[in-house]
């Protein structure tokens, strides 16, 4: 699979508005909300020009996006304003988005490169909706 990662840090493939994971049945419930055509609802990822589908439905564009475009790196970790509030954590959707993720992202790809990274992106992906927080121990694995 062709991997597109986002400069903020997520890996554009394993979302399931990407081109290669769409559905015809998200298709067609994403498009019974808003004025696109079903045929238009697939994300080719945050690169090349492109922006994120879940944005572009909601009439927005990617400040994160834009900001790495006009400073000219590819990820935000490049940045000599790295961390910046854009990838600051929040509560709100935590439990619907991988929002908090992205710094961990951009540490870890930092640390151990882009491309090593994404063999075990989707793995981070999932522990973040299937893992467990405890107070003291952090993120516990719920095996």
């Amino acid at each position: 699979m062709n991997q597109i990662i986002s400069p903020c840090g997520l890996n554009c493939s394993t979302c399931q508005v990407y081109k290669d994971n769409v559905t015809p049945e998200l298709q067609e419930s994403l498009s019974a909300g808003t004025s696109f055509p079903k045929e238009e609802i697939s994300c080719d990822g945050c690169k090349d020009g492109n922006v994120c589908i879940s944005l572009k439905l909601q009439g927005k564009e990617c400040e994160t996006l834009n900001c790495s475009t006009e400073k000219g790196v590819t990820y935000c970790f490049e940045c000599n304003e790295f961390p910046c509030e854009r990838l600051m954590p929040t509560a709100n959707g935590a439990n619907i988005y991988p929002h908090n993720t992205k710094l961990y992202n951009l540490c870890t790809m930092q640390r151990i490169g882009v491309q090593e990274w994404c063999k075990i992106s989707e793995d981070i992906k999932n522990k973040y909706f299937t893992t467990k927080f405890e107070i003291g121990k952090g993120a516990i694995d719920p095996k």
